[in-house]
């Protein structure tokens, strides 16, 4: 960090911010220029926080120089990081595709979209058993029965489960069934929530607030690394803007922003930022062509009668498409494509 000191300040002025600094237990090094002067400051300067350095007589501004979210930021850590769920690696040599229903519905519904999925060469099941939505009318999930659908179709099919958890009360009951745990874009601020997954020990998949900026998200997945739990996976599912042809704007930039600060993992959801069946293959390709570690993807065996964004699920002409993309593009971008666990290999016990 550094305080940059007005083109007026004195030199007591520039005493004063030395000693401020030093007296909390941080270096100071002044450098002086032709028209002004900078004091680098060195060492922990979260002491700082409460010394208001930039309302003190003759300081102009003061500059952060390094990432404030240290351990996920690539500054301290600059390989980037392999997630393995279940056995299945998400990270900078794979594509790895994550699919499945937005919402576990029955042990059929659910079981056949895991098919489906997996015909779209997911190695991961999504499917959510708890669903926090905007109207307290629309569809909430199953609970916990859900959870032991998820865990019934995993059992059948071999496929680790993603899925959400939506308050710090049933982290230990979904973290009970599930091999990775989800945060959605409505809490990616629940500081609480990020401080609980991140004791949980298991991976988290942490979507990005759909009116966060970067600086935020790498931040909210700060709260879970500080836990001791570095297993993140970043996922960009689209933010809020003004346009209205889309459900949520993707903001593919974001991915190799993310990528080039952070270590973390960074996979996108081309279904929740499109909103639309037509819309989710293009935006897929426009994921993998600029480099994300993975997608995920909503599937339904009958979107008409799904329960929850049934608008934005791909069927079976589309998941061909999907895979035929996904294989061809796998490796142009040097990646490999991730297979699913084969069924009846060992994966972690709830």
């Amino acid at each position: 960090m550094v305080v940059v000191m007005a083109p007026e300040a004195t030199q007591q002025d520039i005493d004063s911010i030395v000693d401020l600094v030093r007296a909390a237990g941080v270096d100071a090094f002044v450098s002086r220029g032709l028209t002004r002067t900078i004091v680098g400051l060195v060492g922990d300067v979260h002491a700082l926080a409460t010394a208001n350095l930039r309302s003190r007589k003759g300081v102009q501004d003061v500059v952060r120089i390094s990432e404030p979210h240290k351990l996920v930021s690539r500054e301290h850590h600059p390989a980037r990081s392999v997630v393995r769920v279940g056995g299945v690696p998400i990270g900078p040599d794979t594509l790895t595709v994550i699919a499945g229903p937005c919402a576990v519905e029955t042990v059929e519904q659910t079981l056949e979209a895991a098919v489906m999925a997996r015909a779209a060469g997911a190695a991961l099941l999504r499917g959510g058993a708890f669903k926090p939505r905007t109207s307290p009318y629309a569809y909430q999930g199953l609970g916990e029965a859900g959870l032991r659908i998820l865990a019934e179709v995993r059992a059948e099919t071999g496929m680790p489960v993603v899925t959400e958890v939506i308050d710090p009360a049933s982290v230990e009951l979904v973290a009970g069934y599930a091999d990775m745990l989800q945060v959605g874009t409505r809490n990616m601020q629940n500081f609480a929530l990020l401080q609980a997954v991140g004791s949980a020990g298991k991976p988290v998949l942490l979507k990005r607030g759909f009116a966060a900026t970067v600086d935020e998200w790498l931040m909210a997945a700060e709260y879970i690394a500080q836990r001791g739990n570095l297993d993140i996976v970043l996922c960009e599912r689209g933010i809020r803007t003004f346009e209205t042809a889309t459900r949520n704007t993707l903001d593919i930039s974001a991915v190799p922003v993310a990528q080039r600060r952070s270590h973390l993992p960074v996979i996108v959801d081309p279904s929740h930022s499109g909103g639309r069946r037509e819309l989710v293959i293009p935006l897929a390709r426009a994921a993998l062509a600029v480099g994300a570690d993975g997608v995920m993807i909503d599937v339904h065996p009958a979107p008409e009668r799904a329960l929850c964004d049934g608008a934005q699920a791909l069927v079976g002409e589309d998941i061909r498409e999907f895979s035929i993309a996904a294989s061809i593009l796998s490796p142009v971008m040097g990646r490999t494509l991730t297979q699913p666990v084969p069924k009846g290999s060992p994966l972690p016990v709830p």
